[in-house]
């Protein structure tokens, strides 16, 4: 779909989502790094959720998932490290809708959601890539775009995964959208990291969609480079969508999708987290 406007939107039907045009219906804007274009939203808000269920992203930014929630008619609630992210997405909100349902956005960690288990029908979010932008420029410890070593950063997003899985209702699903980046001329694949880390977590890959970038930042600064070097500049994310199994299910028919030693290994991982994090 490469129009912008809302009315004629056309959802996708393959696993390569192009949008040279970004969507600016309603309140959305591009003027927060990094944020994803409504497009992919609507997409999946409108695939895997219903009017008037429960939307969840822990990592709103600008509040592009909220925006389209009101306007589809789903309840959602948004959470951001950032305090001006946070306030960003509540400006954003304040447009009338001929709808009943409600969002809410407010400062808050994906490492520790104030939910019940088994409480959202649809997880929809959009991850730091590691410390390539730093939201807070350093100054929040707590904002995992801070986190310098990529380890340590993956660890502390696991923390976050584990908290996805705990509060998504079983056989619902949870999208993320996430990009690589390269260090010394090598690419790094932080996609991969994220996909090892969600499927440890217990859940299982039900699509894997490969979204184009355009009209990035820093391309024009690196093509230079990138030819005198001989490396290729990144050119698209990743949106994972994943499926929190049933506790009964037959993962046997799955097993290929979810983590190596199935759900019994990830359960086990699971009910440690869950024990560590009461203490």
């Amino acid at each position: 779909m490469n129009n912008p406007d809302a009315k004629i939107f056309i959802l996708e039907t393959t696993t390569v989502w192009d949008f040279p045009i970004r969507g600016d219906w309603a309140t959305h804007k591009g003027d927060y790094r990094g944020n994803f274009a409504p497009q992919i939203a609507r997409n999946i808000l409108l695939n895997y959720s219903t009017e008037g269920e429960l939307v969840l992203d822990p990592m709103c930014g600008s509040g592009t998932s909220l925006i389209e929630a009101r306007l589809l008619n789903r309840n959602a609630v948004g959470y951001d490290i950032n305090a001006n992210a946070a306030q960003i997405t509540n400006e954003r909100l304040r447009f009338d809708v001929p709808h009943s349902a409600r969002q809410t956005v407010q400062i808050g960690d994906v490492r520790n959601l104030p939910h019940a288990d088994d409480s959202i029908d649809l997880i929809l979010t959009h991850p730091p890539y590691a410390n390539i932008v730093k939201y807070s420029d350093g100054k929040n410890p707590a904002d995992l775009s801070s986190i310098p070593n990529l380890h340590a950063f993956l660890d502390e997003l696991e923390k976050g995964v584990r908290e996805l899985y705990r509060v998504l209702k079983p056989n619902r699903y949870c999208a993320i959208l996430i990009g690589d980046t390269r260090k010394s001329q090598h690419y790094i694949p932080l996609s991969h990291f994220v996909l090892d880390r969600c499927l440890e977590a217990g859940f299982a890959l039900k699509e894997e969609i490969i979204k184009t970038q355009h009209n990035t930042t820093y391309t024009a600064r690196w093509v230079g480079a990138a030819r005198s070097y001989r490396f290729y500049l990144i050119m698209h994310e990743h949106l994972f969508v994943f499926r929190k199994p049933r506790a009964a299910e037959n993962i046997a028919l799955i097993r290929h999708s979810v983590a190596r030693g199935g759900v019994k290994t990830a359960r086990e991982k699971r009910t440690l987290y869950r024990a560590r994090k009461i203490k």
